[in-house]
């Protein structure tokens, strides 16, 4: 059974995927608000680092995207997701990836390993590039992968990571993404036995370039798009 920060998260997910999602920059607003009451009212003393009201400045803090891939919603595209993250001291605890139109979930809790809905998941055990699926945020580095993996495409946002999590791709190269957008996301794909860190190889940092991989490609990989250097 989950523990309470877990359990917690779920209930948080389950919340903002009741939300009635129209249009888009209410139901940002929306489930943000939605998420920050529940927090107040079942946690006091913990704060939230959310994408629409800043952050609290607490210690312990949520960091929630109340709908990650934006632009898909607007447009009636179904890959779109609430992003949930516990971080205690500095050290992410849990996360949750909710996708409501695609029915699907993904969740973390730190030394408990990785879950789509009911089922464990793991990522690859892909040990070549050459061999390897993976998916690109920018063209550029899209460019520079086509003919150094096996299959290169730009799925993009919270989808090409929880791919990579559950082994259906071996590497994400994401675009230059806020706290917010990858903290749940760093859980999952780690907690599944992967990898994520920024380009130069050290923890992923709010403004850059984010890399998750089953970790057996990474080092490879990370040379490979590292050469290109990241978007201006």
């Amino acid at each position: 059974m989950p523990g309470d920060d877990l359990a917690f998260a779920l209930e948080l997910a389950e919340l903002a995927d009741s939300r009635d999602l129209t249009p888009v920059t209410d139901a940002d607003r929306a489930v943000e608000r939605a998420l920050r009451e529940r927090i107040a009212a079942e946690r006091p003393g913990e704060g939230v680092l959310g994408e629409e009201e800043g952050d609290d400045g607490t210690p312990v803090r949520w960091i929630l995207d109340p709908v990650d891939g934006t632009r898909n919603f607007s447009r009636g595209i179904p890959v779109w997701a609430t992003l949930i993250a516990l971080e205690r001291d500095g050290e992410l605890v849990c996360g949750v990836a909710s996708a409501p139109a695609l029915g699907r979930r993904w969740w973390a809790a730190r030394g408990e390993g990785a879950w789509r809905d009911d089922d464990r998941i793991q990522v690859s055990e892909i040990a070549r590039l050459e061999d390897a699926a993976a998916s690109c945020s920018y063209a550029h580095d899209l460019v520079a992968l086509e003919g150094a993996v096996w299959h290169a495409r730009g799925f993009g946002d919270f989808w090409q990571h929880v791919l990579v999590a559950e082994g259906a791709l071996d590497a994400a190269v994401d675009a230059r993404l806020a706290l917010w957008d990858y903290a749940a996301l760093v859980l999952i794909v780690e907690e599944a036995g992967g990898r994520v860190t920024g380009l130069d190889g050290a923890p992923p940092r709010p403004g850059e370039q984010v890399v998750a991989t089953n970790g057996l490609v990474h080092e490879s990989l990370l040379e490979l798009v590292g050469e290109t250097g990241p978007a201006k």
